[in-house]
């Protein structure tokens, strides 16, 4: 069997950023750990870090954090007053929010401050849509502005959004309005995005804050397609950027799966002559390496 991998796959700096964070952490044993809500969309590096006591906190249970504690500030990042709370508690805190991320916290934040109408591309309860709209929130507020934060997912929604502002006269052909995205948002979507709502508003801002590390590793899932038989994405399935490699690899490949672990491999791949493989930006190297492990394992048993 020719194993194939995507020439960008797995990690991305933000996530590895995340998990360094969070292994520093656990290493200096100072309190109990947590993460408000999970670190990363992975269960296997997740379940790796429990291991270690590595716990993960959810919003209504701050109030049990005591001094000494550490909490870590997810790749995702949280809302500012997210934070304030925990701070309050006399806690280490541990900001291991992804750069890219928190530049389009900022991002909003200035745009609601002037009293934009904030278009955003994103996933709706996606932990890093709900920090960025706290950060609006935040701009909104501080200069006494009212908040209009419109999260969109496809142009039907950016269409039905569009109607029932201009109906409410939140919308004119004066208003300031800017789309922003998030940083996993498809790339494809968002020009659509952008196209429809430049033909309503040719005045509208247009801020693109999608990843690299997304389309980089969309581009090259499209290469190794060509090349395979068959793809294996490897990820998490709750991990957004992860499904979307997925959706990709189903449209482009006669046989292509979404798996977690080795064991989840299909019987089928291990007959294949050529199998590509390729990881979400929060797949760690060491699953992809015994995904790889086992594909060889079992294709030499059938020999």
């Amino acid at each position: 069997m020719k194993i194939i991998r995507a020439k960008i796959l797995g990690f991305c700096a933000g996530v590895r950023r995340a998990v360094l964070a969070a292994e520093k952490a656990l290493e200096q044993k100072a309190g109990q750990v947590y993460t408000l809500g999970p670190l990363i969309h992975n269960p296997v590096a997740l379940n790796k870090l429990a291991e270690r006591n590595l716990r993960i906190l959810d919003d209504d249970k701050i109030q049990l954090l005591a001094p000494g504690d550490t909490v870590i500030i997810r790749a995702h990042g949280v809302p500012p007053e997210t934070e304030s709370e925990i701070r309050e508690k006399g806690v280490n805190v541990v900001n291991a929010t992804c750069p890219l991320v928190t530049k389009s916290q900022k991002t909003a934040g200035e745009y609601a401050s002037k009293g934009y109408v904030i278009f955003f591309a994103g996933d709706k309860n996606h932990g890093e849509v709900v920090g960025i709209e706290g950060y609006a929130r935040q701009g909104a507020k501080n200069c006494g502005r009212k908040l209009n934060f419109v999260l969109v997912k496809d142009v039907d929604e950016l269409k039905s959004a569009i109607r029932e502002l201009s109906e409410h006269n939140v919308l004119s052909s004066g208003s300031k309005i800017v789309l922003l995205s998030q940083t996993t948002f498809s790339i494809k979507m968002f020009d659509l995005l952008q196209t429809e709502l430049k033909n309503s508003f040719p005045n509208a801002e247009v801020i693109s804050s999608i990843c690299p590390a997304t389309h980089e590793r969309q581009d090259s899932l499209v290469e190794l397609c060509s090349k395979v038989e068959g793809v294996i994405v490897i990820g998490g399935k709750n991990s957004a950027n992860t499904n979307r490699l997925f959706a990709t690899a189903q449209k482009l490949c006669k046989k292509a799966v979404l798996i977690e672990t080795p064991e989840e491999i299909p019987a089928d791949f291990f007959a294949l002559e050529t199998v590509g493989i390729t990881a979400g930006a929060s797949t760690p190297d060491d699953t992809i390496a015994a995904v790889e492990k086992r594909l060889n394992l079992l294709y030499n048993e059938k020999l």
